[in-house]
């Protein structure tokens, strides 16, 4: 059986999920394989310079700033990250080596940015031959340095503009798999029938009424009550439903609040296809989970995109306005006029049309694109055994 290692870590929510969505559906497809998820985090605990400063892990330090929407000045902040990962890039790599040397991985997954050099340099020097394989998580690479490094190695993207990214960089054709999109859970294609009258009324909704879902990750966001403000003062007759994650405060404030809009508020929740499935649109940040999962349901989008948008995020934007699933806006400030634009029944008929075109496939295509790296690692084996024994004849 063949010893697969997946390694995530919880800087966002999207690197555990797809890291465990994929498991999960190799292990119902009874592959003869065996999935081991590794934390990195936990295994460069030691190297966490915020850690050693503060006692607080890096990864916790970005979740926050992610609840509290301090996200100005990212760019600037990712590139001293990525200063510090390159110094402490020759101790991150022995911590793998080690690891790697108890694991003895037949393949190396990789869901995380920022430790792709780290990761595959450890394995080629500790299990030569192993083939490591980087699985973007997010729509598009934030080059340099940042999911993409000029290697040995092979990529599952999800979207062409990271197919595109990878053959610039120079990755040769079989080397490079483009998934139909971003993992999902695999709830997501379970058959729901949901009666959306009976599940508003449910909910203390009205059943009559376009809901909008709003979802900024599992960190949610101050955001959310300026937005529910915003539409509180206008004369759009909308309904929300508001998943605010872990920030536990956020949702206490929200629930405490006297509207004249009917809400439901939800904290962290594994129901977010259900919540998805009473909803006519979705308002929150680019992030490629969210919006994935909002498209995969018909749901159209309202995003934000300016200075305070994740770097890595802001090509989510225009990979929104080029499909034309949804709105981007530069403040939600415009929340309102945007939403009556997508929610004017033409414009939301012709936003759900080209939504229904989406099928993304991801989470079940992709087990098949790590048989196909096995079977060309075969191959190579093969083939420079030949030339050894061709070498060895002559």
């Amino acid at each position: 059986m063949k010893r697969l290692e997946f390694v995530f870590f919880d800087a966002g929510g999207g690197h555990r999920s797809a890291a465990t969505a994929l498991a999960s559906v190799i292990q119902n497809q009874e592959r003869p394989w065996q999935v081991q998820l590794m934390n990195l985090q936990e295994v460069l605990d030691s190297l966490d310079i915020t850690r050693r400063l503060t006692g607080i892990r890096i990864q916790d330090v970005y979740n926050s700033m992610l609840k509290s929407g301090w996200t100005l000045g990212s760019p600037q902040l990712m590139r001293v990250l990525q200063g510090f990962i390159r110094f402490y890039h020759p101790l991150a790599v022995r911590r793998l080596e080690a690891y790697w040397r108890e694991s003895e991985p037949d393949m190396v997954v990789s869901f995380v940015p920022h430790f792709n050099r780290a990761l595959c340099e450890s394995l080629r020097r500790t299990c030569p031959g192993k083939p490591f394989v980087t699985v973007l998580t997010d729509v598009a690479d934030y080059p340099p340095h940042f999911w993409m490094e000029r290697q040995e190695q092979h990529f599952v993207c999800g979207s062409e503009r990271a197919v595109k990214q990878a053959r610039a960089m120079g990755h040769p054709e079989e080397r490079i798999f483009q998934a139909s999109g971003m993992i999902l859970n695999p709830r997501f294609y379970d058959e729901m029938k949901v009666d959306r009258a009976v599940e508003r009324q449910r909910l203390g909704l009205r059943e009559d009424l376009p809901t909008g879902l709003m979802l900024f990750g599992g960190q949610g966001s101050r955001a959310m009550e300026e937005i529910v403000a915003r539409i509180e003062k206008s004369n759009l007759d909308l309904q929300l439903i508001l998943i605010c994650g872990r920030n536990d405060a956020l949702a206490g404030s929200l629930r405490q609040r006297k509207s004249r809009l009917p809400l439901f508020i939800e904290g962290f929740t594994k129901q977010v296809p259900y919540y998805m499935a009473l909803s006519d649109v979705f308002i929150g940040k680019p992030g490629p989970g969210s919006l994935s999962e909002a498209f995969f349901m018909h749901l159209p989008a309202v995003v934000e995109c300016n200075a305070w948008t994740l770097p890595q995020e802001r090509y989510n934007a225009v990979w929104i306005e080029e499909k034309g699933m949804g709105l981007v806006v530069r403040s939600f400030r415009d929340i309102v006029p945007a939403l009556a634009r997508l929610l004017e029944p033409t414009a939301l008929a012709g936003f759900r049309a080209r939504l229904e075109k989406n099928q993304n496939r991801a989470v079940f295509e992709i087990p098949d694109m790590l048989e196909e790296v096995f079977a060309q690692g075969k191959v190579s084996a093969a083939s420079a055994g030949a030339v050894r024994a061709n070498a060895s004849f002559a």
